[in-house]
């Protein structure tokens, strides 16, 4: 995985998003637009668990959502065994939404880095939960995003969340390769957006 590759395409983004959203005032560079980011990264991560559904011991359907199949084609990739499908490109997959939402987080996590002029670059080590049970997982990523707010962002703080992090892509069964593929796809997305208006 290349991380610098990575810090460099979100620093892009991040200017692009910070030129057509200027900075109101030095309060709203230094205070509101950092709690903000934030705030995303925990909405991110809590889409990233609602797609993953481990925790929802009321549902008899816990499977985690790691791809959809295509709604026009049926998941088939074609019609009638001819005509390749337009919407899915063939695929027959209209989407991946578990790795979507889990490299939406990745996007907040590499601006922190950024932020702050932390930038953690292989080799690391992830962390895993003690009992390995991926609630605890999230639960912890929750806990370091707040000690990373109560620290004022400091690079123990970042690290540790950054391992967290990666340690739950490692649990739900992603390759670096797969993050690394993801993140470039999403950021694609993401550019578009801000050339549209979004």
């Amino acid at each position: 995985m290349n991380l610098e590759k990575m810090y460099e395409i979100q620093a892009g983004l991040k200017a692009r998003i910070e030129k057509e959203h200027p900075f109101k005032d030095g309060y709203d560079e230094l205070i509101l637009r950092p709690t903000k980011k934030l705030l995303a990264f925990l909405v991110e991560l809590g889409e990233c668990a609602n797609e993953h559904r481990g925790f929802k011991f009321w549902s008899k359907d816990q499977n985690p959502r790691y791809e959809t199949k295509c709604h026009s084609c049926k998941g088939i990739g074609s019609f009638n065994g001819e005509e390749s499908c337009l919407y899915c490109s063939g695929t027959g997959i209209q989407e991946r939404p578990l790795i979507e939402e889990y490299v939406d987080g990745l996007h907040f996590l590499l601006e922190l880095g950024i932020d702050k002029n932390q930038r953690i670059i292989e080799p690391f080590t992830t962390v895993i939960s003690d009992d390995k049970d991926i609630d605890y997982q999230f639960i912890g990523i929750y806990g370091a995003i707040m000690d990373y707010y109560r620290s004022g962002g400091n690079i123990r703080s970042y690290k540790k969340l950054f391992r967290l992090y990666f340690g739950l892509g490692e649990m739900l069964g992603f390759t670096p390769e797969q993050i690394e593929q993801a993140y470039y796809e999403k950021n694609a997305i993401n550019i578009l957006r801000q050339e549209s208006g979004y």
